[in-house]
């Protein structure tokens, strides 16, 4: 019987593999953990499966490194396999890119066990940057997966998606088969599309079911950021996939009579916020980095109930 399985999905990771491997051989305080390691490797078209097997060589026996391919792709399918290959009761994801701290497994499996009504719980996820990040960035780090809330463990708030980021979150294997379907609406950055929130939709499904999301301080990870992902090239495609799936997620947990109220919320809140933001920046939109993925995210999110819309309308065609 295996506690708990750390699960990474990755997609042509032949280079960011080795560094999140590294970091799991050398965890302290596991050995009172019956654990295990499964790569899900994603379609890459690289040397992932390769690396995967040069380290099997020489893992060591006493929490087993695993693979399997998945061949649809999609971060949400990839995180499905996962959770179906899983051996252990609780499943840490790690992507390919976030480093855990030497003692992850110890604290994240200590917590599952300690709140054993938590479907799922994420930690601080830091960020790791290749040059500095620009000024009051801040404001927007949350877009790439940093999450650094306090001292102390807490619930999250999903009714208002204040929800740990996938990038490195413990779910539940009981709450996650018990709920989440098994495709999701929303399956991840994939074939040029940007639409995000995968992530947030399968917690939606547990907390709809009556588990606990929690934050839990004591596990460390650390968010490799390279240069491209502090540009504007990068920031405003991923922070319009962030706000075109606010409306989606926000109907989740929503009665089809309370629909029109939502989706009027989110309009009249993003309205208000597009507003003020634009007097408060005016003119300095084009050339403030923060403010204008700041106006980009309003934005985007004013226009998802639209977006909801003509997405329901091509599936209905399709159907």
């Amino acid at each position: 019987m295996v506690d708990f399985t750390v699960a990474i999905p990755t997609y042509n990771g032949e280079s960011r593999l080795p560094q999140v491997l590294e970091r799991l051989r050398k965890q302290d305080n596991a050995q009172h953990v019956s654990w295990d390691v499964l790569v899900v490797d994603n379609n890459s078209q690289d040397n992932t499966a390769q690396v995967v097997r040069e380290y099997q060589a020489n893992w060591p026996e006493a929490y087993p490194l695993r693979y399997c391919f998945e061949p649809e792709q999609g971060l949400a399918f990839a995180r499905q396999r996962a959770v179906e290959e899983a051996q252990g009761t609780l499943i840490g994801f790690l992507d390919d890119d976030v480093l855990p701290a030497s003692d992850w497994v110890a604290v994240a499996y200590s917590f599952g066990v300690n709140h054993p009504k938590a479907g799922a719980y994420g930690g601080q996820i830091h960020g790791d940057f290749e040059v500095n990040p620009p000024e009051n960035f801040e404001r927007i780090n949350t877009f790439l997966a940093i999450r650094e809330r306090g001292p102390k463990p807490h619930l999250y708030d999903p009714p208002n998606l204040s929800l740990p980021p996938g990038a490195a979150m413990v779910i539940r294997k009981q709450a996650w088969c018990e709920t989440v379907p098994s495709r999701l609406a929303l399956i991840g950055r994939v074939n040029g599309s940007t639409l995000a929130g995968e992530d947030f939709e399968s917690l939606l499904y547990m907390h709809r079911a009556g588990w606990e999301i929690w934050y839990n301080p004591d596990m460390h990870t650390y968010h490799k950021i390279p240069r491209r992902r502090l540009e504007k090239d990068y920031l405003i495609p991923l922070i319009r996939g962030c706000g075109l799936c606010i409306c989606q997620l926000r109907l989740i947990n929503t009665e089809t009579w309370q629909k029109p109220i939502v989706i009027t919320k989110i309009m009249l809140g993003n309205l208000r916020r597009l507003t003020l933001h634009l007097i408060k920046h005016r003119g300095r939109v084009k050339t403030d980095l923060i403010a204008a993925c700041e106006l980009e995210f309003f934005l985007s999110s004013f226009v998802s109930p639209f977006y909801w819309l003509k997405k329901s309308l091509q599936a209905k065609l399709l159907a």
